[in-house]
Formats: C-alpha cells, structure tokens, sequence
C-alpha cells in the first residue's frame, strides 16, 4: 500500500533526516491551511493542530517500510501523532507534535527552513538530539541495545 506523507522539518529536501526519504516519491510542495502552529523544539520542529499558522512543506508517497521507517524516526504514536490533511495531491499523513510546547519558541513564518537556514547551530542540535530528550522510552531502548 502507499500513502502520502507531508512533511515539514529535517525530513525536507536538504535536511538532516531526508535520506530516509530515499525510497519515496516526491509529489509536490504544499502550504497547509492555517490551523496550525510550528514550535522550535531544539533541531527539529513540531507541528501542533491549533492555531493560526500554514506550515511550509513538501508530500512524498511512501511505502508501508517507509511509512514504518518515518513513525520510528517520529516517536510514533508516543511522542508525534498522525493525522490527514487535505494536500493538492489528496489527504495526506502529517505527524502532530504531542509534546510539552510551553516556552519553546514559535516559527511565525510556518517554514522550518527559515530557522534552520540560520546556522549551524540548528543542524548541530539535531545530529545531537534527533529525538526529543523527553522520550524516555527510546533512550531506555539505546542503553538497552548498548548494554
């Protein structure tokens, strides 16, 4: 089966994380209606549905391993959710931050890249901390790997 994701963080084209995009196919870019507000949450972003925000982005259709690949790369279902929007290419899985966003700085322009153009320091954050340091469960699984 395939499915269409839209993607709006280190999944984009020339981010951090868009190699596991590999083996998807780009379908387009897409601006979602303005529901939504894009916290900075260190090297990544999280998109939550309130607000009053269009969030900046691109869709890919991706395989059961890819879809599969990206809720494990998101903390899925325990740190982001999933939900479908209306995309130009059809209703389309988002991942939901579920997170704490209080005092965590907002993107106004809806756009991940106008902060991660900023600078090294964003893509330092995110090779550091490619997963949100409050999801236990995965640091728990590492040391578990490691030991």
């Amino acid at each position: 089966m395939e499915y269409r994701v839209f993607v709006y963080g280190t999944l984009l084209r020339g981010e951090l994380n868009h190699g596991l995009l590999a083996g998807a196919v780009y379908v387009g870019a897409h601006r979602t209606e303005p529901r939504f507000t894009l916290y900075a949450l260190g090297g990544y972003p999280g998109l939550v549905a309130a607000g009053t925000t269009a969030v900046s982005g691109e869709v890919y259709r991706v395989s059961d391993a890819g879809l599969l690949l990206l809720d494990q790369l998101e903390g899925y279902p325990r740190l982001y959710g999933r939900r479908l929007i209306p995309t130009p290419f059809g209703r389309s899985w988002v991942y939901v931050y579920r997170g704490a966003v209080r005092d965590r700085p907002v993107i106004h322009s809806g756009d991940w890249r106008d902060l991660s153009r900023s600078g090294g320091a964003i893509r330092s954050m995110a090779i550091r901390n490619r997963r949100d340091p409050n999801d236990t469960g995965r640091r728990q699984r590492s040391a578990a790997q490691q030991g």
